[in-house]
């Protein structure tokens, strides 16, 4: 497989059941943490390494490393493996991860997808038949819905409520500091994504993949402070069924690389984490408070327009990034991301070239 994003917490996850199950690691990529990388190619000894700051190709202990251009690389990899045979792993932060997504379809490979944002903003121009996703909600869903018993009608995926799931007072989170925001009370993520859990932006571009993924426009997002209850399914006979497991990413990984070909991980019967033990087991479920959390007001009118996702991905992406630099309060994230969104969401994109046109326009206005 091509791990995309090596060094972080899903490339690492990959990395690890690589290595438990004796899978070949045709190439890795990663931005910057060149050490990390360097460990990883020791262990996995991948045909080629890619990193995107170039002035640290200096840093890397391999003769085959590419940067900057990371088309470039995933070409030359297509070119030297059976690209039908090869699992590629996009689990890349940001935009950055959209035109690799579409390259990697393309050039044949089986995409198992941890980058949001491919689907937030690219969706309507990726063959999403042919992609499996690496997230706890989407491979709930999909492991549901392979019930053929009675045809879905709802889709609901969960929250956890993120840093600020016990506050009450809006005020207080439009003024959270960077350090409380950043602390999730059940995953130990990135930076960016922990910011989006916390103002309800990573949910509301969860259930937007849900409807690229499975065509479904039924879906809600509903608060479940465990992160156990990942997924839930109602049907049009009135039942519903729930995914449940611990909050381990290791098994949407695993099913993922089973499910886009590879056989040598039998995930349907082996078994990847501890049984879920139900004694004592609590589960409640809340309406996310869009007063709490103002993003997610605008979840109906994605679903209206789920082109429109880029629009809302890049602002987000920049008012993130000016939060964590300490440059505008947690609150001014979703006050923007409103604004940005009602005066852009009728602009015309009707292909993917005017989806990267889009996410340039929306970071020039918010410089």
């Amino acid at each position: 497989m091509i791990v995309l994003g090596s060094t972080g917490s899903i490339g690492k996850n990959a990395l690890s059941l690589a290595g438990e199950y004796g899978l070949g690691i045709t190439a890795l990529a990663c931005a910057s943490n060149y050490k990390l990388l360097n460990s990883q190619i020791k262990d996995f000894a991948p045909k080629l390494v890619f990193i995107k700051d170039k002035k640290l190709v200096k840093n890397i202990k391999h003769s085959r490393v590419f940067c900057g251009d990371i088309k470039e690389f995933l070409r030359v990899c297509a070119s030297e493996c059976d690209s039908s045979k090869t699992t590629l792993i996009n689990a890349l932060v940001g935009f950055g991860g959209l035109v690799p997504s579409k390259l990697a379809q393309e050039l044949g490979f089986n995409l198992a997808l941890a980058n949001k944002e491919s689907l937030v903003a690219g969706g309507a121009f990726l063959d999403t038949t042919k992609i499996t996703p690496i997230d706890s909600e989407h491979f709930g869903l999909k492991f549901l819905l392979f019930s053929k018993l009675a045809e879905p009608k709802r889709l609901i995926i969960t929250a956890s409520g993120g840093a600020v799931v016990d506050i009450k007072s809006p005020k207080k989170i439009a003024s959270l500091s960077r350090k409380k925001a950043l602390k999730h009370p059940n995953w130990n993520m990135g930076a960016k994504i922990t910011i989006d859990s916390a103002s309800m932006a990573n949910k509301l571009f969860e259930v937007l993949e849900a409807y690229h993924l499975y065509g479904i426009k039924n879906i809600d997002a509903l608060i479940e402070r465990t992160s156990k209850v990942h997924a839930i399914v109602s049907f049009d006979d009135g039942s519903s069924t729930a995914h449940i497991s611990l909050p381990d990413m290791r098994l949407a990984i695993a099913h993922a690389l089973s499910l886009a070909g590879n056989s040598r991980i039998p995930s349907q019967t082996k078994q990847v984490l501890p049984d879920f033990d139900f004694l004592g087991a609590k589960f409640t479920f809340e309406r996310i408070s869009l007063k709490k959390y103002p993003i997610f007001s605008l979840k109906n009118e994605v679903l209206k327009k789920p082109k429109s996702g880029v629009i809302i991905n890049a602002a987000n992406d920049v008012m993130v990034a000016r939060f964590l630099a300490g440059k505008c309060a947690f609150g001014d994230i979703a006050k923007n991301i409103l604004k940005i969104y009602e005066k852009y969401n009728n602009i015309d994109i009707s292909s993917f070239e005017d989806v990267l046109e889009a996410d340039l326009m929306i970071r020039k206005v918010l410089k």
